[in-house]
């Protein structure tokens, strides 16, 4: 038989994934994929059950319905001080995930570096080995995540076609601050970078944190894509409905690959969606609250059990500390496993986002209802008799 690719023998299959399919075996809680347990906005699923007898149900227009596009550049329009164009500057993809993947293809060639910070969400850099691109890592330093300035400088000196940022970050909880952003959007504009946004978090911020816009600040709409999706802020993920925004030069190439990569999204999904897309401020703000509660409810209960772990500024991930837990010679996935089988909590190893070597780090999350992260913690209070 012939070879087949040798690109996939550079990753494995998602981790993160994987645990789902353990915790399921094992009827243990998922805290390591992370989806939630509480529904969607009412109004997205009452116009789902309309549109289930309405349609429609064929293939849409390949970048996107237009009213789902027309409510997306209202919705993100708003939120980014900008006026888009839906026809122009907007495709809307299978979730976030082949929103990264056509955009990564779009700006690259086979050879190109792509700077990434570590620890990263697992997809970046299986993505960017399918392209045939080169990860270059800049560490995010724990527990706030900076970056050192010159680290990041040397990686764009060695000649970077883009930098892929996901803000908030996915592990690490990280919301990059306005000077951060100014600083790497001014390396972009010097070295003549691109700057791929993974934004899904946009809307999952703590206290004073804010979340900016890579496109927003000068000179970096020219040469920004913004990828994200309706997946975190409306708790729909199984409706793998995402989007990528981008000025008309990088769209049309953006949509090339997505034409022949997956053709269009469910177009009853997209329909149903438009109302959640015009849901008013406030929606957001209560969105947000809930969020808040759902950390301290769950931050609190792991500093009442002894757990140590980084306080994330947005998304819903926690980087928790098992060292005091770790048997001599035990790897963070062997460790992962057990746990799941054992007290009944699913994580994720942290070798899955660290391109350093870390390996006594697990990453949980906390989009649940209250009943969910109550009986989550009550099985982690006994983790130390469990995995002794």
């Amino acid at each position: 038989m012939q070879e087949m690719s040798r690109r996939n023998k550079q990753f494995t299959d998602s981790v993160i994934r994987r645990m789902t399919r353990i915790a399921l075996d094992a009827g243990a809680i998922n805290l390591a994929q992370g989806f939630p347990d509480f529904d969607p906005p009412k109004a997205m699923l009452d116009r789902l059950a309309e549109v289930s007898h309405e349609g429609p149900h064929q293939y849409p227009i390949t970048m996107g319905a237009p009213n789902f596009r027309a409510a997306l550049a209202r919705k993100c329009g708003r939120f980014m001080g900008r006026t888009l164009n839906p026809d122009t500057e907007i495709v809307v993809t299978i979730g976030s995930t082949e929103a990264m993947v056509d955009t990564i293809f779009a700006l690259t060639n086979p050879g190109d570096k792509i700077i990434m910070f570590s620890p990263y969400f697992e997809n970046y850099h299986a993505q960017a080995i399918m392209a045939d691109c080169e990860a270059v890592f800049v560490p995010l330093v724990p527990p706030e995540f900076h970056f050192d300035p010159e680290v990041l400088e040397d990686a764009f000196r060695q000649g970077a076609k883009a930098i892929l940022i996901c803000n908030p970050s996915n592990p690490s909880g990280k919301v990059f601050t306005y000077d951060e952003l100014k600083l790497i959007a001014d390396l972009c504009i010097k070295y003549d970078v691109y700057a791929i946004m993974d934004e899904v978090y946009e809307h999952i911020i703590y206290d004073n944190n804010r979340h900016t816009y890579m496109n927003s600040l000068p000179g970096m709409w020219e040469r920004t894509v913004s990828c994200s999706s309706l997946s975190k802020t409306y708790s729909v993920t199984g409706w793998r409905l995402g989007y990528a925004i981008a000025p008309e030069p990088l769209m049309e190439r953006i949509k090339q690959y997505h034409d022949f990569n997956t053709v269009g999204a469910p177009s009853p999904l997209m329909e149903a969606a438009v109302v959640g897309l015009d849901m008013p401020d406030s929606y957001y703000e209560e969105f947000g609250a809930h969020y808040a509660h759902m950390k301290k409810l769950f931050t609190d209960g792991l500093k009442n059990i002894g757990i140590p772990f980084t306080d994330p500024q947005g998304a819903y991930f926690v980087l928790a500390n098992i060292s005091p837990y770790l048997k001599k010679g035990q790897s963070d996935v062997e460790f992962c496993e057990e746990m799941a089988r054992k007290v009944g909590v699913a994580c994720v190893p942290g070798t899955s986002f660290f391109r350093e070597n870390v390996s006594d780090i697990v990453r949980v999350h906390f989009a649940k209802k209250d009943e969910t992260l109550y009986d989550a913690l009550d099985r982690l209070s006994h983790i130390k008799e469990k995995m002794a």
